[in-house]
């Protein structure tokens, strides 16, 4: 199944583009889509692992499902003073 992550910030920045296109198995959860997404673009590693993902536009835990045509979104960590 079809899955597009888009990206901002400064995972934006470290993968040279504003989305990435996975290609996962039915029934692939948010943790294998972070682990795809770290194969896809090895850079992102490091900002992946500590990152949340949003699936259509709501936080969602590794454990969670995701279906075909689902917009996920890289959330990198944020800090301000």
């Amino acid at each position: 199944m079809k899955v597009t992550v888009k990206l901002f910030a400064a995972a934006r920045e470290l993968a040279g583009c504003g989305e990435i296109e996975l290609d996962l198995p039915s029934g692939a959860t948010v943790e294998a889509l972070r682990k795809e997404l770290c194969a896809a673009s090895p850079q992102l590693t490091p900002l992946a692992e500590r990152s949340l993902i949003a699936v259509n536009e709501e936080y969602r835990a590794d454990s969670a499902e995701v279906s075909e045509g689902d917009a996920a979104a890289l959330i990198p960590p944020v800090s301000g003073g």
